[in-house]
């Protein structure tokens, strides 16, 4: 009991700041925190779009076809809009020429076609020319075949035809322009319901002549959430308190047989509330606006796999060889060019053709799947927020870290498991982020806890031990803390560096203790920064001396080209350091760099009194006597093959073949250059010259060999490594090596 009662006290505050998570989301699932605070919505809307694209069918609805105002289109008919003598044609041709079944038009006419020039004929039949027998009857002929609006009127009646139009959302734009259809829902009809359809101020609809020649029409307006992306279309609009049904909403119902709209309504609290839109047996869900989720089925256009797109002016021309591909279907006219600006963001394509959402939606009217969603105060959510709160508090606390993201993981694995079988078999979107949201902040909050209040050892460590070990080695023991001062040995490829201050005795001597320690300070202190920068572990400093290598504590593949990139950076660095110390009135300070890559042993090493990380080996040594060697050939930095061969992507100058002191096999030994796309052409006509002179130099061509590191010294005086090799020419030419020497040089000091 008392084990029981510490460690309700040990979490109590915990479980409640716990508790607090949970009562947030909970708010905000039944819709109580302020829209504008609202970051969850956004990450919900993403949250479907992922959901939506992943269970898309992506296959063809053969029912429906889009015969598009496309580019191709408007290049041989001629801008938008065209004539209506042009729109009479395409119906006739659409109807009696292919016989489709259902022509929607996503499209409207809400002006009088003056194109063809018969108002001002009949403005002089009116005016000059009224007293003109032969004018007047040649007009009264005329007139059939000039009267575009009426050609058009005509071409559409008694077919199956929808029309569509807009209406205006704004207060400001209250004009009317054209005819509305025939509402859906009088006043009368629905005063009794707790309905709120999205409500409209005016709207630009066809002119009479064309929705009497029609079946009918709907709007097309589409909704657009807060980011621009349309998931939802409104089912109905209200206006004046009448409802009006969407164009797809009409064409989908003329496609059925022209079935009248019942809602599916349910009592709550002593109100009807609408869940459903009944047509004949197809079901429609709808949210609190009158709203539906377009259940898109692949990408969209003409390149996409959902609908087959027919250009309209191969309609008009007659040029569609396979009649089967019209007949008896449900037809769209709209546009894909993106001119007549008709493209939207959609959940799953950018520039979505609007005339193509439609048809997404009538599909899915006609297969009876299409998606619902949750009212905000839903208890399926709500229920699933605090069971998975009150698991993860419970649990959480009492597990250790890496059983806690597991457990964690797996309970994610389960909501989205569970989350996906209500979209594909219940055919309900279900909130996801929400629930993924408070698993991640539950998560992140007990592990921060956890660690800001119960890690204080580890803190402690890191406060002691940082600030003599690298921060890596400082994370490892943390990690291991039952290993913490028995780290052992172990073999791995590393790169090793010792890098030391040319004549440093000299510079020692010319300063009082106090100075030299400055001077000491001021440069070890940016040395062993850069080292750190480039993930280096700072071995040991021995006067002027530094040793770091690459590769542990931590494993780093990129040891070589990390020690390198190092090795470089500490050269500029003392480079800008030299005015400082000119300014101090202290000497300038030039350092010899060896960097050495091979198997080292790196652990804990010493003795019971005193314990370092270090490493140890054959390949350590090279390293060191590589520093010492750079005086000879008067660069900063030698590097070997090994490392050369390591870090491919710089250019290196081949120094020479050696023997260092204390090693019988050669070694050749490198000086880099920098990064191949940082080197100018001249620096690589340079090293182009220097190669040929060292091929014929290995080869014996003394007389080649000396005229071009002669010239290479007049070139470039300040290069060193060419005096040397002239010198040695000079000397070989004098006294021949024989046929047996391999080019090696033997250096016989440190």
């Amino acid at each position: 009991m008392s084990k029981q009662l510490t460690i309700i006290k040990r979490h109590a505050l915990r479980w409640l700041l716990s508790l607090i998570i949970l009562l947030f989301f909970i708010l905000h699932t039944i819709g109580a925190i302020d829209p504008k605070w609202d970051t969850i919505n956004p990450l919900e809307r993403k949250a479907y779009d992922i959901r939506l694209n992943l269970t898309m069918p992506q296959t063809l609805d053969p029912r429906i076809v889009i015969i598009d105002i496309d580019e191709q289109s408007l290049s041989e008919m001629g801008r938008w809009p065209w004539n209506r003598s042009v729109m009479a044609h395409l119906i006739y041709q659409l109807f009696d020429t292919y016989q489709i079944d259902v022509l929607g038009m996503d499209v409207m006419f809400a002006e009088s076609d003056n194109s063809s020039g018969l108002k001002k004929l009949q403005t002089l039949a009116q005016g000059r020319l009224k007293d003109e027998p032969v004018f007047l009857s040649t007009l009264t002929s005329l007139e059939k075949i000039l009267d575009y609006d009426k050609m058009f009127a005509q071409s559409m009646q008694n077919r199956r035809i929808v029309l569509g139009y807009a209406f205006n959302t704004e207060k400001e734009k209250n004009n009317e322009t054209g005819q509305l259809p025939v509402p859906t829902f009088t006043h009368e009809e629905i005063q009794s319901y707790d309905l709120t359809p999205r409500e409209s101020f005016g709207f630009v609809a066809n002119l009479p002549i064309f929705q009497t020649s029609a079946m009918t029409a709907g709007h097309f307006d589409l909704f657009l959430d807060p980011d621009g992306i349309v998931r939802r279309i409104p089912m109905f609009y209200s206006y004046k308190g009448q409802l009006y049904e969407s164009f797809s909403l009409a064409v989908a119902r003329i496609a059925l047989g022209l079935p009248p709209v019942e809602l599916d309504l349910y009592i709550e609290g002593g109100k009807f509330h609408l869940e459903n839109l009944l047509i004949a047996d197809h079901k429609i869900p709808v949210d609190k606006h009158l709203q539906t989720l377009v259940p898109y089925r692949g990408q969209g256009g003409s390149l996409g796999n959902s609908f087959t797109y027919v250009s309209a002016t191969d309609i008009w021309h007659g040029r569609v060889k396979n009649s089967l591909v019209l007949k008896d279907k449900i037809v769209l006219l709209g546009t894909s060019a993106a001119g007549i600006q008709d493209l939207y963001n959609t959940s799953v394509q950018n520039l979505h053709p609007g005339v193509e959402i439609h048809a997404n939606l009538i599909s899915g009217i006609l297969n009876n799947q299409m998606m619902s969603t949750l009212p905000p105060d839903n208890m399926l959510e709500i229920f699933l927020l605090i069971v998975i709160g009150i698991v993860m508090m419970s649990l959480l606390p009492l597990l250790s870290p890496l059983t806690a993201t597991v457990a964690t993981l797996a309970l994610s694995g389960f909501v989205i498991s569970f989350n996906l079988f209500i979209w594909n078999e219940q055919h309900s979107v279900l909130p996801l982020a929400t629930t993924l949201l408070l698993i991640l902040t539950q998560f992140i909050f007990n592990m921060s806890y956890g660690y800001v209040i119960e890690s204080r050892n580890k803190r402690h460590l890191t406060n002691v031990f940082g600030q003599y070990v690298p921060p890596e080695l400082v994370d490892e023991m943390n990690k291991n803390l039952g290993k913490q001062f028995s780290i052992e040995g172990e073999s791995r490829n590393m790169t090793v560096l010792f890098s030391d201050v040319r004549g440093f005795t000299s510079i020692s001597e010319k300063l009082d203790p106090k100075e030299l320690s400055e001077l000491m300070n001021e440069y070890l202190t940016p040395m062993t920064r850069t080292i750190h920068e480039y993930r280096g572990t700072i071995d040991k400093y021995m006067g002027d001396a530094i040793m770091a290598f690459w590769g542990a504590p931590l494993s780093d593949r990129q040891h070589a080209r990390h020690a390198i990139d190092a090795a470089m950076e500490m050269v500029k660095y003392l480079d800008k350091m030299r005015s400082i110390f000119r300014a101090k009135g202290w000497p300038e300070i030039r350092v010899g760099i060896g960097l050495n890559t091979g198997v080292m042993s790196v652990g804990n090493m010493g003795s019971q009194f005193r314990m370092a990380y270090t490493v140890l080996g054959d390949a350590v040594n090279l390293g060191s006597r590589l520093e010492g060697i750079t005086k000879q050939y008067s660069v900063q930095i030698i590097v070997s093959e090994t490392t050369k061969e390591a870090v491919p992507e710089y250019l290196f100058r081949e120094l020479d073949h050696v023997k260092v002191k204390g090693k019988d096999q050669p070694v050749a030994i490198f000086e880099p250059i920098g990064l191949h796309e940082q080197i100018d052409d001249s620096i690589l006509a340079e090293i182009d010259e220097y190669k040929q002179a060292l091929d014929d130099y290995r080869h014996q061509r003394w007389e080649i060999a000396k005229k071009q590191f002669d010239e290479l010294q007049k070139k470039y005086p300040n290069r060193f490594l060419y005096t040397i090799y002239a010198k040695r020419v000079t000397y070989f030419m004098e006294n021949p090596p024989g046929d047996k020497w391999d080019g090696v040089y033997t250096f016989t000091t440190k």
